[in-house]
């Protein structure tokens, strides 16, 4: 079993900062994609940002050069740093990891965040 813990979610106004965390535990050889996604009532969940154990990061061109994703490997952490929110940045954020070899997807329980005009 793996299991995630997200932490650092809560209210902000506009042009604030959140940092969200994401703790990975549990029985694995080792994570290869660790990512963030959001998801807003009624709507799909989307990717906002995801990197690869050697580095390779992708983001949605919502949150290109407002967010930085980032992750401790010694730690089996990834972290979300989120400047100059936006209203439209409300969403519940969620956890993910692909571990390796089997290549299996794990979902962290989700995080609010609410960014308020």
């Amino acid at each position: 079993q793996v299991q995630l813990v997200e932490s650092g979610g809560g209210l902000v106004q506009a042009g604030g900062s959140l940092r969200l965390s994401c703790a990975t535990s549990g029985s694995f050889f080792s994570i290869n994609v660790m990512g963030w996604y959001r998801q807003d009532p009624g709507k799909q969940r989307e990717l906002v940002a995801k990197i690869t154990s050697v580095g390779s990061i992708n983001y949605a061109d919502s949150v290109k050069g407002r967010f930085t994703i980032s992750r401790d490997n010694a730690k089996n952490t990834v972290y979300l740093q989120m400047n100059s929110l936006k209203p439209e940045d409300t969403a519940v954020y969620y956890c993910n990891v692909v571990v390796y070899p089997q290549g299996y997807n794990y979902w962290g329980q989700g995080t609010q965040v609410t960014v308020s005009s």
